[in-house]
């Protein structure tokens, strides 16, 4: 059994910078997790509805669809760093407003709609402006795709631990502890960022009209068929399969009999899969096949759907939840390190705000669908749908791989990712130089 070396897994954390940030993050994360379960529970308790759980999963990531594409062209033109200590303030202020009017008991469903829209505003602007800031966290280009793996696995580390203390906490205590915890947990990531050493860049590029920029934006994205195909089907993903999370209390209190506890495990079982998938990205020591694993992410995602929409044990909803995990996230890390390895650095924000738009924008979409199909031909139904219709994209996805490939090879070349390529052609283009003298 070939030995883990720590050092090469965990070289993006050589970084200072990304090293505060990773640690902040991840207590802020834990935070966040316990919100998502706790808003989630809290609005099934009041209403017992289907439809308004949707509206709520609705609320929380339609600003994203309105949003990401103009705050990529805004990312391109601000400091990221200030704009990250912003946003999390503007988090921060929503969960502790959240666990005011849970404590006084005046939240109620209208209330919680409200405050979730404001905290998809605040991420309609901190996703895109957490993912292009990565690359000026670190020191070495290289660590790039190490930094990103090392991102997903505090993201999923944090949701297997985030999930499984907030069910002991709503069922001990109530919702609004978790609203508090998560507000205080912000203090974490706002110290990390503020202690960082970050070099300005004086020079800006010439601005122009931000319509022009979005345009700008849109048909470099649409115009490359490796960005174009990857945010195509990252999008269908969100929209059909990524609701899943809105209909997991329906599956845990009237599909498989439990409370909580159920929903907090089911939960955490999926962030188990993606912490999986997180580490198995950090161990990778290149790029290269992660476009392969795409759509068999895609795929394994769609497959731990459909089973999962049909089981009737907790054990077996478990195992699928673990396949669910896996398969979304490594296919939104694997899309995140090839897009940011082949994207033009004055775009970077533009582009990642489209990745935003592709996770976060079309999955309210999906969310306020699912809750409504949901409400009438029910839960298990509306997954099995979900994951068949993802499964169809992965196919689609393996189709035109082929393409892709032809496209980011000589990106990879070019970027010496495939070194034995790139040495051969530096050693052939010295053998046709004639000698000097």
């Amino acid at each position: 059994m070939a030995k883990i070396d720590w050092a090469e897994t965990l070289r993006a954390l050589r970084s200072r910078n990304y090293r505060l940030f990773f640690t902040g993050q991840t207590v802020s994360l834990i935070g966040t997790w316990m919100t998502r379960i706790a808003t989630s529970w809290l609005v099934y308790r009041l209403t017992d509805s289907a439809l308004l759980l949707g509206l709520t999963g609705f609320a929380g990531q339609i600003p994203a669809f309105f949003l990401a594409p103009i705050a990529g062209v805004w990312l391109d033109r601000w400091d990221k760093h200030r704009t990250l200590v912003a946003t999390q303030v503007l988090a921060m202020l929503q969960s502790l407003a959240l666990a005011y009017l849970a404590f006084t008991g005046i939240i109620n469903i209208w209330w919680i709609t409200f405050l979730v829209l404001a905290q998809g505003t605040i991420n309609a602007f901190d996703m895109p402006a957490r993912q292009s800031f990565v690359i000026e966290m670190i020191e070495r280009r290289a660590d790039l795709s190490n930094a990103i793996a090392l991102n997903s696995s505090m993201v999923n580390g944090t949701r297997l631990i985030g999930p499984a203390i907030a069910g002991m906490v709503i069922a001990a205590v109530g919702e609004a502890w978790c609203f508090l915890i998560d507000g205080i947990s912000y203090i974490a990531v706002i110290v990390s960022l503020l202690a960082m050493r970050i070099e300005r860049n004086a020079t800006q590029r010439p601005k122009k009209r931000v319509w022009d920029e979005m345009v700008e934006g849109w048909r470099y994205v649409t115009g490359s068929p490796a960005i174009r195909s990857i945010l195509l089907v990252l999008a269908l993903v969100s929209i059909v399969g990524m609701p899943y999370t809105v209909l997991v209390p329906i599956m845990a209190g009237n599909v498989l009999h439990g409370g909580a506890h159920t929903m907090g495990f089911l939960m955490g079982m999926s962030g188990v899969g993606a912490l999986a998938s997180a580490f198995s990205l950090a161990l990778r020591k290149t790029v290269i096949g992660l476009g392969r694993m795409i759509w068999i992410s895609a795929a394994a995602f769609g497959v731990g759907l459909i089973v999962f929409g049909l089981s009737r044990w907790v054990w077996l909803s478990m195992l699928m939840m673990i396949a669910t995990g896996f398969g979304m996230m490594q296919q939104m890390a694997a899309s995140n390190t090839i897009l940011q390895t082949i994207v033009q650095d004055d775009k970077r924000g533009r582009v990642m705000s489209f990745y935003t738009f592709a996770i976060l924008g079309v999955t309210p979409i999906g969310s306020l669908f699912a809750g409504a199909l949901a409400s009438r031909f029910g839960a298990p139904t509306t997954l099995v749908l979900g994951g068949i219709c993802c499964a169809a994209g992965a196919l689609w996805f393996y189709r035109k791989l082929p393409e892709i490939r032809r496209i980011v090879r000589p990106i990879y070349i070019e970027l010496g990712i495939i070194p034995e390529v790139a040495e051969g052609i530096r050693s052939a283009a010295a053998l046709q130089t004639p000698p000097e003298g």
